[in-house]
């Protein structure tokens, strides 16, 4: 269970620091005063989405802290030991940071841990209802989850939906083979002529380059010679040639370095461009003589490169993909000898897939009858306790004209909230009150099922009040016997049942707006129930209300004991806690 959460630099919120208990812990305040920020910072806390407007404007960063019980053999534990956390004594601390920039980081007991083991590990401490949750009842997918989890079919239809995608998968293959085919058989004159036009034509990457190179030198073969012969006499043919000439300024450098031994970099340098110019002096001549006027060969070169160009021009543009044209030509003309087999064998997958889905979506179907039968039996018994004496509730299962993902069913809930009427889809006849009532009555079976410590109501009262209130109030008092309750309300009615009450209100310091929390008891809540109820805080007509909605409740149960802790690791060194506040105003 969740035994304190505190808040800093979150919205209008600076710091608070709320302590809860186990039971009903009721969280009540004017509208607007900051209510709902406290259940997003706990979403945040549960690995919700963050954001740079989640902190406070002004400070650098966000930061929500939470400390919760885990009750021995809790599965979270294992958990969390899979991710080499340790468990203290049962105690998990929890802490998310959110900077002004968006970025976020968190932690778990103080190991850092990533935003989607925050999730997993929320998910398993944290379950929130909120006003929004009424709505969502409405539609079919939603009315579907709640019979498979209430009905622990939640593993079969996970398996149904990965078969139907098997399945379609199955399919789809022996439809592509059997386009590809049919395809083929309609070109293979066409294919084959690609096929044996590329194969003949042995192409090679390159070639087009390397022929376009051997075009262009055979073409200009005697500029080219004429080139490099002027270039070879310059370089090296009589006393005015570079190399001679070059040869003669050696004197001049040892000159040089008889004066001055320091001018050895000279030296280099001048044998640097004395052999370069011989070196190329040399490469000239070699080229000149490479060099041949040969028509027969420039005929070849040319009609080879118009051959490529052809077959280039019509596969592609490039030799790359042109040879993967006649590839694929090839390929499919290989489909038509091997067609036969390969779809005979995706066909047999495809049955087995078809025949896997059916039966696994035929047992989902047993389970799910057996499930909706229940859980309208267990509507049913609650509807009374929320205020719908003879109301009747009903899960049907229609089938479909075809399976699909989700099975062979669509689920429907109907109801029959009014005596003497009809049984009718719950979309149809549900106020908003009466839907949010039955809402309540399925989170009230579900909370059962759920190993979920901590359950939050989130303003679901939305819509109830008078005696209804009462007995929405009761209901959830009976979750808080199985499990913590946090609920945050308008009603006077929900907030008299409270095992612990807490008021979040509006201020304002330095001229900053601010949200200040208190827990309340005697003549304060008093105060709160009598604003709550619709009259001033200090009207005695108000008070005497509130005092009798308490005393209605004064000879009830008493808020449940903590659960008893998980056992410390052995490795596990002991955290020091310390216990919060006992004042009833926590500020910042």
């Amino acid at each position: 269970m969740l035994r304190q959460l505190r808040i800093r630099n979150v919205a209008i919120i600076e710091f608070v620091d709320i302590p809860l208990t186990a039971g009903l812990n009721v969280l009540s305040g004017e509208t607007g005063a900051g209510k709902s920020i406290i259940v997003g910072a706990l979403g945040l806390l549960m690995g919700g989405r963050a954001s740079a407007d989640d902190v406070r404007t002004g400070a650098d960063r966000a930061t929500i802290e939470g400390e919760f019980d885990l009750e021995v053999g809790h599965a979270l534990l294992g958990l969390l030991d899979a991710h080499g956390i340790e468990a203290n004594d049962g105690v998990i601390a929890v802490k998310r940071e959110v900077t002004s920039a968006g970025r976020t980081r968190a932690w778990v007991n103080g190991t850092p841990v990533t935003a989607g083991v925050l999730g997993d590990v929320g998910r398993m401490l944290v379950t929130i209802h909120g006003q929004n949750d009424a709505h969502a009842l409405l539609d079919e997918a939603s009315q579907r989850r709640m019979v498979d989890r209430f009905g622990g079919c939640e593993t079969a239809a996970r398996e149904v939906e990965v078969l139907w995608e098997a399945r379609a998968a199955a399919r789809a293959a022996v439809t592509a083979l059997v386009t590809r085919r049919d395809e083929a058989a309609k070109r293979a004159d066409y294919l084959r002529h690609v096929a044996e036009e590329i194969e003949s034509a042995q192409l090679r990457e390159g070639e087009d380059a390397e022929l376009a190179s051997e075009s262009a030198r055979l073409t200009h073969a005697e500029d080219l010679t004429a080139l490099a012969s002027e270039l070879r006499q310059v370089l090296d043919e009589g006393d005015d040639a570079v190399v001679a000439r070059l040869g003669h300024l050696q004197r001049t450098l040892a000159g040089i370095q008889k004066v001055d031994p320091g001018a050895e970099r000279l030296q280099q340098l001048y044998d640097a461009a004395f052999y370069a110019a011989e070196e190329l002096a040399r490469e000239s001549s070699a080229y000149a003589e490479s060099l041949e006027h040969d028509p027969d060969r420039l005929a070849d070169v040319e009609r080879r490169r118009d051959q490529i160009f052809r077959l280039l021009r019509k596969h592609g543009g490039s030799v790359a993909s042109a040879l993967a044209a006649g590839t694929e030509a090839r390929q499919s003309l290989d489909l038509l000898d091997t067609s036969a087999g390969d779809l005979a064998a995706l066909q047999a997958a495809a049955k087995r897939a078809d025949a896997d889905f059916v039966a696994a979506a035929d047992r989902l179907s047993v389970a799910r009858r057996a499930a909706a039968s229940r859980l309208g039996t267990a509507v049913e018994r609650v509807l009374p306790r929320l205020g719908m004496q003879g109301g009747r509730f009903s899960v049907v299962l229609r089938p479909l004209e075809a399976p699909g993902p989700s099975g062979n069913e669509a689920i429907e809930y109907r109801v029959a909230l009014n005596v003497g009427h009809d049984d009718r889809p719950l979309a149809r006849v549900a106020s908003g009150g009466e839907l949010a009532r039955v809402m309540l009555a399925l989170q009230t079976i579900l909370a059962g099922l759920a190993e979920v410590p901590t359950v939050i109501f989130d303003e679901v009262d939305s819509g109830i009040g008078g005696a209804v209130g009462l007995l929405v109030a009761d209901a959830m008092r009976e979750v808080a016997g199985r499990h913590q309750v946090f609920a945050i309300t308008h009603l006077a009615q929900i907030a008299s049942r409270a095992h612990n009450h807490v008021m979040v209100r509006k201020a304002a310091r330095g001229g900053v707006t601010s949200a200040d929390i208190a827990a309340l008891a005697g003549a304060d809540r008093e105060a709160e129930l009598a604003r709550m109820l619709g009259g001033a805080g200090e009207s005695e007509v108000g008070r005497a209300h509130a005092r009798e909605l308490l005393g209605a409740v004064s000879a009830g149960r008493p808020a449940p004991a903590p659960p008893q802790r998980a056992a410390a690791s052995t490795s596990a060194t002991p955290r020091r806690r310390t216990p919060p506040s006992r004042d009833s105003r926590r500020r910042p």
